[in-house]
């Protein structure tokens, strides 16, 4: 398993998502969305595979001015205002090479082999 974890050290449900993988004994590498981010990418890579990028937006982000802009922006802008404030997007993300989850989903890890 090549597991990357998408999160804020002071978000919760990543705090947990590393807490699983390291009980299970499962390496993972932890990108803090503060410092790095994810690349264009790796976010489209996640919206696609999850019905697209209005599924990884959380509607109560701190950020309202920017939940707002995303909300009314042009279609084509979007993909590029999210990425410069990822502070709206769902977390944890956790990414499996194709496989990837939106938030804490233990069951859903647990199926991963």
């Amino acid at each position: 398993m090549n597991i990357q974890i998408f999160g804020t050290k002071k978000c919760s449900d990543t705090r947990k998502a590393e807490r699983f993988f390291k009980e299970r004994g499962i390496k993972f590498q932890f990108v803090d969305m503060k410092e790095k981010g994810m690349s264009k990418g790796e976010f489209n890579s996640v919206a696609q595979a999850h019905g697209g990028m209005e599924s990884m937006i959380n509607p109560d982000a701190k950020d309202k001015d920017a939940l707002d802009l995303i909300k009314y922006i042009a279609e084509e802008d979007k993909l590029e205002k999210i990425l410069e404030n990822q502070q709206v997007i769902k977390t944890p993300i956790v990414r499996n090479g194709k496989q990837s989850t939106i938030g804490y989903q233990p069951d859903e890890w647990k199926k991963w082999s």
